[in-house]
Protein backbone atom coordinates (compact mmCIF):
# COMPACT_ATOMS: atom_id res chain seq x y z
CA UNK A 1 0.00 0.00 0.00
CA UNK A 2 1.50 3.48 -0.87
CA UNK A 3 2.11 6.34 1.62
CA UNK A 4 -0.80 8.47 2.44
CA UNK A 5 0.00 11.85 0.55
CA UNK A 6 0.06 14.53 3.59
CA UNK A 7 0.07 17.93 2.02
CA UNK A 8 1.72 20.90 3.89
CA UNK A 9 -0.23 24.38 3.40
CA UNK A 10 -0.04 27.86 4.28
CA UNK A 11 -1.18 30.85 2.46
CA UNK A 12 -1.05 34.81 2.69
CA UNK A 13 -3.56 37.40 2.38
CA UNK A 14 -3.99 40.54 0.35
CA UNK A 15 -5.79 42.30 2.76
CA UNK A 16 -6.08 42.17 6.14
CA UNK A 17 -8.74 42.10 8.70
CA UNK A 18 -9.45 45.66 9.51
CA UNK A 19 -8.95 46.13 5.54
CA UNK A 20 -11.77 43.77 4.82
CA UNK A 21 -14.28 45.06 7.68
CA UNK A 22 -13.41 42.61 10.27
CA UNK A 23 -12.80 38.98 10.87
CA UNK A 24 -16.18 37.80 9.52
CA UNK A 25 -15.60 38.86 6.59
CA UNK A 26 -11.92 36.60 5.80
CA UNK A 27 -12.99 35.23 2.47
CA UNK A 28 -12.37 38.82 1.65
CA UNK A 29 -9.28 39.11 2.29
CA UNK A 30 -8.18 37.14 -1.27
CA UNK A 31 -5.02 34.97 -1.70
CA UNK A 32 -2.01 36.25 -2.60
CA UNK A 33 -0.13 33.15 -2.54
CA UNK A 34 -0.53 29.70 -1.41
CA UNK A 35 2.01 27.16 -0.83
CA UNK A 36 1.92 23.10 -0.31
CA UNK A 37 4.62 20.66 0.33
CA UNK A 38 3.16 17.34 -0.87
CA UNK A 39 4.83 13.96 0.55
CA UNK A 40 3.78 12.24 -3.02
CA UNK A 41 5.44 15.11 -4.73
CA UNK A 42 8.13 15.08 -2.08
CA UNK A 43 8.25 18.89 -2.86
CA UNK A 44 6.94 22.75 -2.78
CA UNK A 45 4.77 24.14 -4.79
CA UNK A 46 3.49 27.65 -5.17
CA UNK A 47 0.57 29.05 -6.10
CA UNK A 48 -0.77 33.26 -7.20
CA UNK A 49 -4.15 34.12 -7.28
CA UNK A 50 -4.30 32.76 -10.85
CA UNK A 51 -3.61 28.90 -9.86
CA UNK A 52 -6.27 28.98 -6.96
CA UNK A 53 -8.34 26.27 -8.36
CA UNK A 54 -5.33 23.94 -9.06
CA UNK A 55 -4.58 24.80 -4.93
CA UNK A 56 -7.99 24.01 -4.15
CA UNK A 57 -7.99 20.69 -6.20
CA UNK A 58 -4.76 19.63 -4.41
CA UNK A 59 -6.22 19.75 -1.14
CA UNK A 60 -9.47 18.00 -1.37
CA UNK A 61 -7.28 15.30 -3.59
CA UNK A 62 -5.17 15.24 -0.44
CA UNK A 63 -4.72 11.99 1.86
CA UNK A 64 -4.05 14.26 4.78
CA UNK A 65 -4.05 18.59 4.51
CA UNK A 66 -1.81 19.54 7.58
CA UNK A 67 -1.58 23.49 8.22
CA UNK A 68 -1.63 25.59 11.41
CA UNK A 69 -5.02 27.25 12.36
CA UNK A 70 -5.60 26.75 8.42
CA UNK A 71 -9.33 24.97 8.93
CA UNK A 72 -10.79 28.53 10.60
CA UNK A 73 -8.44 30.92 8.42
CA UNK A 74 -6.61 29.46 5.02
CA UNK A 75 -9.97 27.54 4.58
CA UNK A 76 -12.58 30.37 4.64
CA UNK A 77 -9.69 32.54 2.68
CA UNK A 78 -10.32 29.77 -0.04
CA UNK A 79 -13.98 29.57 0.00
CA UNK A 80 -13.89 33.15 -1.37
CA UNK A 81 -12.92 31.22 -4.82
CA UNK A 82 -15.18 28.33 -4.70
CA UNK A 83 -18.42 26.96 -3.51
CA UNK A 84 -16.94 23.65 -2.47
CA UNK A 85 -16.32 22.70 1.04
CA UNK A 86 -13.16 22.74 2.10
CA UNK A 87 -14.03 21.83 5.28
CA UNK A 88 -14.82 18.37 3.62
CA UNK A 89 -10.92 17.77 2.91
CA UNK A 90 -9.06 15.24 5.77
CA UNK A 91 -7.02 18.04 7.62
CA UNK A 92 -5.31 17.82 10.67
CA UNK A 93 -4.80 21.63 11.94
CA UNK A 94 -2.06 21.88 14.77
CA UNK A 95 -2.94 24.71 16.16
CA UNK A 96 -6.67 23.73 17.14
CA UNK A 97 -5.03 20.24 18.31
CA UNK A 98 -3.21 22.12 20.37
CA UNK A 99 -5.72 24.05 21.53
CA UNK A 100 -7.76 21.29 22.87
CA UNK A 101 -4.75 19.89 24.95
CA UNK A 102 -3.83 23.17 26.43
CA UNK A 103 -7.16 25.45 26.46
CA UNK A 104 -6.12 28.00 24.59
CA UNK A 105 -4.73 29.33 21.45
CA UNK A 106 -1.22 29.34 20.54
CA UNK A 107 1.12 30.68 17.77
CA UNK A 108 3.24 29.10 15.59
CA UNK A 109 6.46 31.23 16.84
CA UNK A 110 5.63 29.36 19.63
CA UNK A 111 5.63 26.25 18.73
CA UNK A 112 8.47 26.39 16.35
CA UNK A 113 11.10 28.37 18.52
CA UNK A 114 10.48 25.68 21.59
CA UNK A 115 10.13 22.54 19.20
CA UNK A 116 12.57 23.50 16.62
CA UNK A 117 14.68 26.22 18.10
CA UNK A 118 13.51 28.17 14.83
CA UNK A 119 10.99 31.30 14.39
CA UNK A 120 9.22 32.46 11.61
CA UNK A 121 10.95 34.77 9.31
CA UNK A 122 8.27 37.42 9.49
CA UNK A 123 4.35 38.07 9.98
CA UNK A 124 1.35 38.08 8.21
CA UNK A 125 1.41 41.62 8.12
CA UNK A 126 4.24 41.94 6.08
CA UNK A 127 3.50 39.94 3.91
CA UNK A 128 0.31 41.88 2.72
CA UNK A 129 2.65 44.63 2.61
CA UNK A 130 5.09 43.49 0.20
CA UNK A 131 1.90 42.10 -1.67
CA UNK A 132 0.68 45.86 -1.74
CA UNK A 133 4.56 46.32 -3.14
CA UNK A 134 4.59 43.52 -5.50
CA UNK A 135 6.80 41.84 -3.83
CA UNK A 136 5.63 38.04 -4.67
CA UNK A 137 8.70 36.40 -4.37
CA UNK A 138 9.32 37.52 -0.41
CA UNK A 139 5.51 36.26 0.09
CA UNK A 140 6.86 33.09 -1.26
CA UNK A 141 9.74 32.76 0.45
CA UNK A 142 8.11 33.50 3.49
CA UNK A 143 5.22 31.15 2.69
CA UNK A 144 7.26 28.22 2.00
CA UNK A 145 9.27 28.35 5.42
CA UNK A 146 6.29 28.68 7.29
CA UNK A 147 5.11 25.41 5.47
CA UNK A 148 8.72 23.65 6.43
CA UNK A 149 8.12 24.60 9.42
CA UNK A 150 4.53 23.30 10.13
CA UNK A 151 5.88 19.97 7.98
CA UNK A 152 9.13 19.81 10.52
CA UNK A 153 6.71 20.27 13.89
CA UNK A 154 4.33 17.95 12.29
CA UNK A 155 7.03 15.11 12.07
CA UNK A 156 8.33 15.91 15.30
CA UNK A 157 5.19 15.60 16.78
CA UNK A 158 4.58 12.31 15.34
CA UNK A 159 8.10 11.01 15.90
CA UNK A 160 8.32 11.96 19.36
CA UNK A 161 4.80 12.33 20.81
CA UNK A 162 4.88 15.69 22.12
CA UNK A 163 6.21 19.18 20.53
CA UNK A 164 6.99 22.16 23.09
CA UNK A 165 6.25 25.71 23.00
CA UNK A 166 6.73 28.93 25.36
CA UNK A 167 3.93 30.06 27.17
CA UNK A 168 3.24 33.81 27.50
CA UNK A 169 5.63 34.00 30.50
CA UNK A 170 8.21 32.82 28.24
CA UNK A 171 8.74 29.51 29.62
CA UNK A 172 9.69 26.44 27.83
CA UNK A 173 6.47 23.32 27.90
CA UNK A 174 5.40 20.52 26.75
CA UNK A 175 2.15 18.95 25.34
CA UNK A 176 1.33 15.82 24.25
CA UNK A 177 0.13 15.14 20.85
CA UNK A 178 -0.65 11.93 18.68
CA UNK A 179 -0.04 13.05 15.15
Amino acid sequence: MADPNIVYFDLETQRSAAEVGGWDRIRDMGMSVGVTYSTAREGYEIYGEDRVNDLIDELLRADLVVGFNHVRFDYEVLHGYTVLDLGQAPSLDLMLDLQKTLNHRISLDAVATATLGSEKTAEGLQAIEWFKQGEMLKIAEYCCFDVKITKLVHEYGRAVGEVFYHNKFGDRCSASVAW
